[in-house]
């Protein structure tokens, strides 16, 4: 059996995979991606478009450009995609990934936007949970509706 990549956005109503290992994990930080993912940068990494398929669900798409097409879960928002129409590659979020530690980002894309403290991130002080804060993660814990990081035959269960 050939090994596969999968992923799928926060509530399971789409899921994809790769039949080969994604490659060229990056960030970019341009700001048509900062906006399209609400963050600071996006991690994307990806693949020939022919490893790719939706195993679940149909991806709802925006042209960002003329050139370049994101691909989004329509029920629930997550930012799944991006491709050129013109590439034989389409790259995922690294965030989607079903086992995103396996693919830490090689490069950075887009630095002329890039935020002049994005860099220090990593040294802000940790921040442990309060006695309140832990009683909140775990009730949110006990009602999560996220979809488990594997495939699954349905969604909801």
């Amino acid at each position: 059996m050939t090994q596969a990549y999968s992923g799928g956005c926060q509530c399971g109503a789409i899921r994809y995979r790769f039949t080969q290992s994604p490659s060229g994990a990056h960030i970019c930080h341009c700001r048509m991606c900062q906006k399209a993912f609400g963050a600071f940068y996006a991690p994307l990494v990806g693949g020939p478009r022919d490893s790719f398929e939706i195993t679940r669900g149909a991806l709802g798409t925006f042209m960002s450009s003329d050139q370049a097409e994101r691909g989004f879960c329509p029920r629930c928002g997550t930012p799944l995609t991006f491709r050129y129409i013109d590439s034989d590659r389409i790259s995922v979020s690294i965030g989607s990934l079903d086992n995103l530690e396996a693919f830490p980002p090689e490069d950075q894309h887009g630095i002329e936007s890039r935020l002049s403290w994005v860099n220090d991130l990593g040294h802000l002080p940790d921040h442990p949970p309060t006695e309140g804060e832990n009683e909140h993660a775990d009730f949110i814990q006990s009602t999560n509706h996220q979809h488990p990081d594997h495939d699954t035959e349905r969604w909801p269960e």
